[in-house]
């Protein structure tokens, strides 16, 4: 008799690392996501039905378009035999994780996976906004030429305040110091100094509180989870206390900044400028925001690279086969520790 291998229940696509989930499939049956749609992917989950029989899932945000975000009702109808979940991003704000832990269903996500991609889009960011580029390559494509556009700002020896110094907060001071800029970051506690070990001594500062970090910052970098303590957390208050003509970089969740206080903040001057990759209500941007010209903007572009997105399948199956085979995942999400 053969011996039934156990279910992946494949929430998504793969689309980089092929060879490494069709070495996958030789232990584990993978089953493609068919349902079309929510209702359907529920039945399915129900006992007897196709999935009833399911271990761990492999979701992708592609999903959502089909069945939607992983919110309490999916994961509640999921089946009793699933016990791991390896989500295909850092951030995970569209998986209910209460649901889950509640479900017994442990989480993965990929942190370290888009470390790289994501802090050089933020480096990216803080200079155009600094240098006013956007503005500059519209004179230049509308044939103006520099008509149009006036002195900016250097990065050189400007304050970068991080705000969440884990592994993209990192990986933007790696960047930022090559611009000789000065790197100060806040966290509920300072980092681990082994974490820091590789930066040039000094060349990185904790700051206690975020209001002291704000009041010396030239340039203000959020890297921080979208949850229900962060959402709208950078706010009118936050802006007060930023330096007068200062810079936003935004490449975490659109819904940690309130939108209309930032909006306030660039009609007053508080700020000079700001870098945006995220948005609250993707993939719709505010045409306040679109049609400001002292604004880079960016559609969610953080890990679109081929080389994040392999890093980023290869650390989901690796979550997958870890907890299947030891028990135990590798990239758990920190509200389960």
């Amino acid at each position: 008799m053969t011996a039934t291998k156990p279910q992946i229940l494949l929430c998504g696509e793969v689309f980089w690392a092929h060879k490494e989930i069709a070495e996958l499939g030789k232990t584990y049956e993978i089953l493609p996501l068919t349902t079309p749609d929510r209702a359907a992917f529920l039945k399915a989950c129900a006992p007897g039905g196709a999935y009833s029989g399911v271990t761990a899932i492999y979701r992708h945000g592609c999903s959502a378009s089909k069945i939607g975000n992983f919110d309490k009702e999916i994961v509640e109808g999921l089946p009793a035999s699933v016990k791991w979940m390896a989500h295909h991003g850092a951030g995970y704000d569209d998986v209910d994780i209460a649901a889950c832990t509640a479900k017994g269903i442990q989480v993965a996500h990929t942190p370290s996976a888009v470390d790289d991609a994501t802090a050089t889009v933020a480096m990216y960011l803080i200079i155009g906004a600094l240098r006013q580029f956007f503005n500059a390559e519209k004179c230049a494509r509308a044939g103006t030429f520099k008509n149009g556009t006036t002195p900016a700002h250097d990065p050189e020896l400007k304050t970068l305040g991080i705000v969440g110094m884990g592994g993209i907060g990192r990986a933007l001071a790696k960047r930022a110091l090559a611009f000789d800029m000065k790197i100060i970051y806040h966290n509920r506690n300072p980092v681990d100094p082994k974490l820091l070990s590789a930066f040039p001594k000094d060349s990185v500062t904790y700051v206690a509180t975020l209001e002291e970090l704000l009041k010396v910052s030239d340039v203000v970098s959020l890297h921080l989870p979208l949850n229900s303590k962060t959402e709208n957390f950078f706010s009118k208050r936050q802006f007060d206390q930023m330096k007068d003509g200062s810079v936003l970089v935004n490449t975490a969740r659109g819904g940690v900044v309130d939108e209309k206080a930032l909006l306030e903040a660039l009609d007053s001057g508080k700020l000079y400028s700001a870098g945006l990759d995220v948005f609250p209500d993707e993939p719709n941007i505010n045409p306040l925001l679109t049609a400001n010209p002292r604004l880079t903007l960016l559609p969610h572009m953080g890990t679109e690279t081929e080389e994040s997105r392999l890093k980023m399948e290869n650390t989901v199956i690796e979550n997958l086969k870890s907890g299947l085979e030891k028990g135990v995942l590798i990239n758990q999400v920190w509200e389960q520790k």
